[in-house]
């Protein structure tokens, strides 16, 4: 879904820029320049940050679980 119409980005582009390591949205709005226009998509946008975030959290702790807590290596 594109949650930029200005800049076309969508919800998916900043789903990977958070498992690329994007954590705030000062770094998301550098990268994809999400909110720099208009600014409608803010609130839209720092959503589906705050949803990625969590669920890239939670996908880190089921693998830290996995790995018996050992701190696994970037594939």
């Amino acid at each position: 879904m594109f949650v930029c119409i200005c800049n076309q980005v969508t919800d998916r582009q900043i789903r990977q820029s958070v498992a690329e390591g994007v954590n705030n949205f000062e770094a998301l709005a550098a990268e994809l320049k999400v909110a720099t226009c208009c600014g409608k998509c803010k609130n839209c946008a720092n959503k589906v940050l705050r949803e990625a975030l969590l669920e890239n959290q939670a996908s880190q702790a089921v693998a830290f679980v996995h790995s018996g807590g050992a701190v696994l290596s970037p594939a």
